[in-house]
């Protein structure tokens, strides 16, 4: 799920001034930022094995410093990258869930908010590198406990989601894994589902309950 200019990177060039230590000032939090737009591009091409302090400079066109500076290490890089992806998701779930329903009553149910998730999800695809990030999160995730917190936001956020059309907990369950299972097959998947197909979808797995 994403907007298609989320993460746009601003250049600087290699004579930019460095960052002070931590990514601190206005500067600094800048060039932090841009250094995590271009990991998240490295990633979505070359996996989270092309990180390093150099190649993510490269590709922010910015000095190596201002890399090294602004993370301690390659993993604190990627580390920082892969939850800014997923943070950046839950918050826009978060946004959606909270938002107002569109259309009311049988008639409007397919304006409601299953139709603008499927919306969203049916976008993922077009911009792999954040999709990607968070695929790559949970795997980290999976060896690191410490990284937990932000795959269970993640979670809890689709558990509200779902709440908004059902209070069965099985139910609540089944969507949660199912979604994440959706999204994966749609980067694998040489056509990726439409929103209609998504829609489809997402209906099956919280119809109205009577």
């Amino acid at each position: 799920m994403r907007d298609p200019g989320a993460h746009g990177t601003t250049a600087h060039g290699p004579g930019a001034q460095e960052p002070a230590a931590g990514g601190s000032g206005p500067d600094g939090q800048y060039q932090r930022q841009a250094l995590i737009e271009a990991a998240l591009r490295i990633i979505e091409r070359d996996g989270a094995a092309g990180i390093t302090h150099r190649t993510v400079a490269h590709e922010a066109q910015l000095p190596t410093t201002a890399a090294t500076s602004a993370f301690e290490s390659p993993d604190a890089l990627l580390t920082a990258a892969l939850t800014s992806a997923m943070e950046l998701e839950t918050e826009r779930l978060r946004q959606l869930t909270a938002a107002p329903a569109a259309g009311s009553g049988a008639a409007g149910g397919r304006g409601d908010k299953r139709r603008m998730l499927a919306r969203l999800t049916a976008g993922a695809p077009a911009d792999r590198g954040l999709l990607l990030a968070e695929f790559e999160l949970s795997l980290l995730a999976a060896r690191r406990p410490e990284l937990r917190g932000h795959t269970r936001r993640w979670s809890e956020a689709l558990a509200d989601f779902a709440r908004l059309h059902t209070q069965d907990p099985m139910r609540v369950r089944l969507f949660t894994r199912a979604y994440e299972g959706l999204r994966l097959q749609a980067l694998l998947a040489d056509v990726p589902p439409t929103a209609e197909e998504f829609e489809a979808m997402l209906w099956e797995l919280l119809p109205d309950e009577g």
